[in-house]
């Protein structure tokens, strides 16, 4: 049985969200902190400088990767957010277990930029977003059970919220699986799931439009 603490904690969306906003900021920062400007020792000319800033390439590419990968996942929290009534201190501690990996991208996402030829970086990045995928459902699912999720909440949404998940995190894996194939195979596919996902027409529901 829940104590008389238990009970009462972590209720607040408003502060969940809050922290969400912030730390996923952070994360989106430091991301971008590992492209350095090319040192100017060795530069002495536009051609110099274009050479320079080709050899940037794996770190651009992971840090566009990585963009999209924390604003997709930043828009899913988002929207399960806003179709919850309130939280409770479970659904506080799973928000804040997703978040613990929204921490770890920039990590991953140096290392795939410093190892971008190697399946092992590749594969540590695709758990990274496989762990954000898991416990995002895992969050929905517990909000939908505990009774969390706003009162006349169709059920379209419930079904949406997991389908979008599955199919993601299916198509994260098949690209990660490409892996055996070089590692350019799986970012291209990756890249091209997280643009479908990113720009793909909003999902209607009666009486709301999730992202």
């Amino acid at each position: 049985m829940k104590s008389a603490y238990d009970r009462i904690a972590g209720q607040a969306l408003e502060r969940i969200a809050a922290l969400s906003d912030g730390l996923f900021a952070i994360a989106m920062t430091l991301i971008v902190l590992e492209i350095h400007v090319p040192n100017r020792e060795g530069i002495h000319s536009s051609a110099d400088l274009w050479r320079a800033l080709g050899a940037l390439a794996p770190r651009l590419v992971t840090y566009a990767l990585s963009f999209l990968t924390l604003g997709i996942f930043w828009v899913g929290q988002q929207t399960q957010l806003n179709f919850m009534a309130r939280a409770d201190r479970e659904a506080a501690w799973c928000h804040l277990a997703f978040l613990a990996f929204v921490a770890t991208m920039p990590f991953s996402t140096e290392l795939l930029a410093e190892f971008i030829e190697l399946r092992a970086a590749l594969l540590v990045y695709w758990l990274n977003i496989l762990a954000l995928g898991g416990v995002l459902l895992a969050t929905w699912r517990y909000a939908v059970r505990a009774g969390l999720v706003k009162e006349g909440t169709p059920p379209e949404v419930h079904r949406a919220v997991v389908r979008r998940i599955v199919i993601a995190q299916s198509l994260y894996a098949f690209g990660a699986v490409l892996c055996v194939f070089g590692t350019a195979w799986s970012i291209g596919f990756i890249v091209l799931v997280q643009l479908y996902f990113a720009i793909s027409p909003r999902l209607s529901i009666p009486g709301r439009t999730a992202a």
